[in-house]
């Protein structure tokens, strides 16, 4: 296990390098901490070195922490912010219902909160500023393009009563401890700077590097979460290899050793009764399961290993493979969160999307308070496909569901545009519509706009270019552009950053010379390329396929079905015209996207029929 670890982090290394020698540049973190846990306070004590690689070509005269736990304290941004969405609207309740104004009400033992004790930067101390959920530390001396400095931090904290992600004594779980969010951790600072993001609401967003991580705690708990431990043989509790005897050191407590490599974030678990199963699957990759039964059955969450296992083959063909050697589903938190190599599960329901969190969170880490689409959107769509695969379902259209919620979110009136930030969004409904689901229709809508196979192909290539990369939208569009050799940034100008919509129609049928006229309406805002498939009245099918103009190509066939490849259509005109050697008493039918991919809003004047 120690020599993949190494392998993996030589090859990313490698990687690294080749790509800072063609422009790109990210940070690099290196954390070790060593943490003593009270179970009886809910406390915990800290201590952090952190190794920080400045790989920009700025000089950083200031560094950001995030204190995540501030949050959990009467009257912060996350209270404010919670209590207002209960309120402001008249049709419908707006707020988490996990948070609504439950930390208002929290007593003082009951709140979280992060204290930084003190920090060094190369052996010198440095003033710092807390503001609430982000430590501001006004730099002694600059850190300089290409230098290396270490912070050497000390810190305590209180493990907030559990009400978003992370916390203790969850009601519903009854998980003693999620840990989540749960130590400073430096903030993210790429090409568009500094990221200091209030913990408000929702996402995250980080350097990758290394943790090693030590968790002193008293011996009856029993771990789980980001890395691999490396010291099973003393802790036991099912982590030692097979026909090793566990050796615990005398005492109460027990050190719990993590090291986790290429990764951005950290979380752990801890409970008295968890149930400890695991699998090795394909790639030699080892799965963990920690549960607590929290009202389902063992072989409802002890399934979770079952289907992740048969789901794995499929999931590495069409999204690329899972690169770490281990991963583990644990009950915790307060639904579903994802976390690199790891996840938190109210529920055994779940654990396929926040699996495929690993691929767009976990490993591609894109900025999720930027573009919170680009994670839970892609994320959707894979759980989806992959889902249905696994159901055998040929029959139903696996992304149906994201369709009709994107189609009420704009009958709503709500929708706001996808690249608006996660925590900007007005509405937590808008927010959650719009980042699932019409994220998820995007890469749907994408395999209409360049072909299945071709936006397949873009996926795989997505994951094997920009893994540990953070990608943003552009990056994604470009790449999409290359392999599909055609324009798509209006694809991106309309879909995501604006809200317009699709509406395209058939206007009217005349004969003429012999031939059928057909006319097209396009009476939406957004322009796209038309399937238009025409059924005659012996049951044969052609298609006309109709490219747009600011594509500057076309996508190639996708079925056997004859295709006839029209002229383009100028975005800028509101109808089209499309002249067919058919005499009108010959055809049966005509039908705009009869795959019902393109999102068009008004579907009653898509198809005629005689």
């Amino acid at each position: 296990m120690i020599r993949s670890v190494a392998a993996f982090s030589a090859a990313a290394f490698l990687c690294f390098s080749s790509f800072a020698q063609k422009g790109y540049w990210q940070q690099k973190v290196k954390y070790t901490m060593d943490i003593d846990m009270n179970v009886q306070t809910n406390r915990f004590t800290g201590k952090q070195k952190l190794e920080y690689w400045n790989n920009s070509p700025d000089t950083l005269k200031k560094v950001f922490y995030h204190l995540f736990w501030n949050a959990f304290q009467p009257g912060s941004m996350m209270d404010e912010r919670s209590r207002r969405q209960g309120t402001f609207m008249s049709d419908r309740v707006d707020w988490d219902a996990r948070v609504k104004d439950r930390i208002q009400k929290l007593a003082p033992d009951e709140v979280g909160y992060q204290k930084v004790k003190s920090l060094k930067m190369n052996g010198v101390p440095q003033k710092f500023e807390e503001l609430e959920t982000i430590l501001m530390v006004p730099l002694g001396k600059a850190i300089l393009p290409g230098q290396k400095v270490i912070f050497d931090m000390e810190f305590e904290a209180q493990v907030p009563l559990q009400i978003r992600r992370s916390g203790r004594d969850n009601p519903t779980t009854k998980v003693r401890y999620s840990m989540s969010q749960w130590y400073p951790r430096i903030c993210a600072y790429d090409k568009e700077g500094w990221h200091p993001v209030p913990y408000v609401a929702r996402e995250f967003y980080g350097p990758f590097g290394t943790f090693n991580v030590n968790i002193n705690i008293d011996k009856n708990y029993m771990l789980g979460g980001t890395g691999y431990l490396t010291n099973a043989s003393q802790v036991g509790y099912g982590y030692e290899a097979a026909g090793i005897k566990v050796n615990p050191p005398a005492g109460e407590k027990l050190t719990w050793k993590f090291t986790a490599d290429n990764v951005h974030d950290f979380m752990w678990a801890a409970d008295t009764a968890f149930i400890h199963k695991k699998k090795q699957i394909a790639d030699g990759i080892t799965l963990h399961l920690l549960y607590k039964l929290a009202g389902k059955a063992p072989e409802e969450w002890e399934a979770i290993l079952t289907k992740a296992e048969k789901a794995y083959p499929f999931m590495k063909k069409h999204f690329g493979p899972y690169p770490y050697k281990q991963y583990s589903f644990i009950t915790g938190g307060d639904g579903g969160m994802e976390y690199p190599m790891a996840t938190l599960l109210a529920g055994p329901g779940a654990w396929l999307h926040e699996w495929f969190h690993s691929w767009y969170q976990g490993v591609l880490a894109t900025n999720e308070s930027k573009y919170p689409w680009m994670d839970e959107g892609f994320t959707t769509y894979a759980e989806q496909r992959t889902d249905a695969w696994l159901k055998d379902d040929s029959v139903s259209f696996a992304q149906a569901d994201s369709y009709k919620s994107y189609y009420e979110l704009v009958r709503s009136g709500l929708e706001e545009p996808l690249s608006t930030p996660a925590d900007y969004f007005n509405t937590n409904y808008a927010y959650s519509a719009a980042s699932y689901n019409k994220g998820a229709v995007f890469i749907e809508q994408l395999g209409y706009i360049v072909g299945a196979q071709t936006r397949d192909e873009i996926l795989l290539a997505y994951d094997a270019k920009w893994k540990f990369r953070h990608p943003d939208a552009d990056d994604f569009i470009r790449l999409s552009e290359n392999i599909s050799n055609m324009k798509l940034d209006w694809y991106k100008a309309f879909w995501i950053n604006s809200t317009k919509t699709i509406d395209y129609g058939i206007d009217s049928i005349w004969e003429q010379n012999g031939k059928t006229q057909i006319r097209l309406r396009n009476a939406g805002l957004m322009p796209m390329p038309i399937d238009l498939v025409i059924t005659r009245e012996d049951g044969s099918k052609e298609m006309y396929y109709i490219p747009l103009d600011l594509m500057y190509g076309s996508k190639p066939a996708e079925s056997s079905m004859p295709r006839r490849v029209q002229p383009v259509w100028r975005w800028t005109s509101p109808t089209y015209t499309l002249p067919v050697e058919l005499k009108k008493e010959e055809i049966a039918a005509v039908e705009i996207d009869p795959s019902h991919r393109m999102a068009d809003i008004n579907r009653h004047n898509n198809k005629l029929s005689f």
